[in-house]
């Protein structure tokens, strides 16, 4: 494993726990989209169904695990929780998110490395990913309400997409026959969806003001 590798690794998993923090501190899921949560809670499933039958290492079982049991506490959060559940923006997270399911898996039986149960699962999950954050997006620009901790968790993540592709690019200089096509235009394809939310964020920090993306 590379540092690069690593550096997106905990940098996802940092977004979780900004996240879940934010969540659990203030019982407000208020600016966050359950719609994008689902999907996250999806891509993971399907891409983690060989936990129990594929070892890698110990340090790919835990991640798989933490990101697994983190994303059904978060949709636990928001659906069931007393307090929480009132705080959701129910009627402004309304994008579609079920048209992103049904594009990911048909282009994922149409373009797959091999057309096996766990390989087209694995590739659904990979479309899935690139596209996951749109709900949470178009909800920031609905909103308008963007506070501290919902803005670095969307940077965070964004910045585990950047990090990994840093990793491709290393592995690509330094390993023999090292190509991945579709895990690396998934990757960009996500990577782009985050450049207006960095240049507003980074904007923001810069001046020191409120987050806001155009609406």
């Amino acid at each position: 494993m590379n540092i690069f590798r690593l550096a997106g690794d905990m940098m996802h998993l940092l977004s979780i726990v900004v996240l879940l923090l934010k969540i659990h501190t203030t019982k407000s899921c208020a600016g966050i989209s359950l719609k994008t949560q689902e999907l996250y809670a999806l891509v993971f499933t399907t891409r983690y169904m060989d936990i129990f039958t594929s070892y890698i290492s110990h340090y790919n079982t835990v991640m798989k695990l933490v990101f697994l049991a983190s994303s059904f506490s978060i949709l636990w959060y928001m659906r069931a929780h007393k307090v929480v559940r009132q705080t959701y923006n129910r009627d402004q997270d309304t994008f579609r998110h079920y048209l992103l399911v049904l594009g990911a898996l048909a282009l994922a039986l149409l373009l797959h490395h091999k057309f096996t149960v766990r390989e087209v699962l694995w590739t659904f999950s990979l479309y899935l990913e690139a596209v996951a954050i749109l709900p949470q997006l178009v909800l920031l620009q609905r909103t308008q309400n963007i506070d501290n901790l919902t803005g670095n968790y969307v940077f965070f993540l964004g910045t585990y997409r950047g990090l990994y592709l840093l990793n491709w690019i290393y592995r690509y200089l330094t390993e023999h026959h090292y190509l991945r096509w579709i895990t690396w235009i998934s990757g960009l394809v996500q990577t782009a969806l985050y450049a207006d939310f960095f240049y507003y964020y980074i904007r923001s920090w810069k001046k020191n003001e409120k987050l806001q993306l155009p609406s």
